[in-house]
């Protein structure tokens, strides 16, 4: 059986995801995500205005009045949402952990999903697959993606990117809506290059890709005035670190900058979305803005 707080955070997820779809995403989420094409719905007259395309000529030859084949668009989409479990996103200094926020974050689009007759699966993962729940729909198995995402206890302490890209390619037959929520902190190899390049360029051409880039205002630039020990929650290593170094912090903001500025240009370069969500702000706006930006475009 859940612990009462366990049961007491779904609850609030729920019923605050439930008002957000209901409120702001229903209807954004359904004018920005296409199914799968255009399918057959019925031959009716020809109507002053329809498109002259559209005629289908056999029917109009053979009952002597012109008639259009009506089509409607397939709705149905798979929307996959993979988390990042890996002890880097269990950290904040401004309000919710990021694996919070990644939480909450899942729970609102496996709802939008689900209210919009979409199925929904998710992947978690560290420097490992954690868990695969295939896509379905319905409430029931929704409210079971929140309580695993809550309530998961990881293996892996690291982050694999391109092992959950290879994942999802493995386990989706067809192209899906796919959110990737990370804060996309990865060990370094000898490479300045992601590990997941590859990966990420074959994933964006097979689904619709969004990056969920997490992080936490301390990431972009140091604020304490004391002396600091930096402990790397996936590999353990720990850094003294002296924020009154002004040389030391400005090194610090300029490398950050460097990182986010080229994990953009590389989302950009496979023409994936990003949105960026920081621990100390809301990350509702920041997905009402993305909504509204993409809808713009098309």
């Amino acid at each position: 059986m859940l612990p009462k707080d366990i049961i007491k955070k779904i609850r609030r997820i729920e019923i605050t995801t439930n008002r957000l779809v209901t409120d702001m995403f229903a209807g954004q989420y359904h004018s920005v995500f296409k199914g799968r094409g255009m399918e057959f719905d019925e031959v009716r007259e020809y109507q002053i205005g329809d498109d002259i395309r559209t005629i289908d000529w056999n029917v109009t030859a053979r009952t002597g009045r012109a008639h259009i084949k009506k089509y409607v668009e397939e709705r149905e989409l798979t929307v996959m949402v993979l988390v990042d479990c890996s002890l880097s996103t269990h950290f904040s200094t401004a309000g919710q952990l990021k694996s919070q926020l990644a939480a909450e974050i899942a729970a609102l689009l496996a709802f939008s999903a689900i209210r919009n007759n979409d199925k929904v699966g998710a992947i978690f993962f560290t420097d490992r697959i954690e868990k695969f729940i295939p896509p379905r729909k319905g409430s029931r198995h929704v409210l079971r993606l929140v309580r695993e995402v809550l309530c998961f206890k990881p293996k892996g302490k690291g982050t694999d990117i391109r092992g959950a890209l290879e994942f999802l390619s493995r386990v989706t037959a067809h192209r899906s809506v796919a959110f990737i929520i990370s804060d996309f902190f990865e060990k370094e190899g000898a490479s300045k290059e992601p590990s997941y390049k590859k990966e990420l360029s074959i994933a964006s051409r097979r689904h619709d890709l969004i990056a969920v880039s997490l992080s936490d205002p301390s990431e972009d630039r140091l604020h304490h005035s004391a002396m600091l020990f930096l402990e790397d929650a996936e590999s353990g290593e720990i850094m003294p670190v002296d924020p009154r170094d002004k040389e030391f912090s400005r090194i610090y903001s300029r490398s950050a900058s460097d990182r986010f500025r080229e994990r953009a240009r590389l989302f950009k370069s496979f023409n994936i979305d990003e949105i960026r969500i920081s621990t100390g702000s809301s990350y509702t706006d920041e997905i009402v803005r993305f909504f509204m930006e993409r809808r713009k475009r098309k």
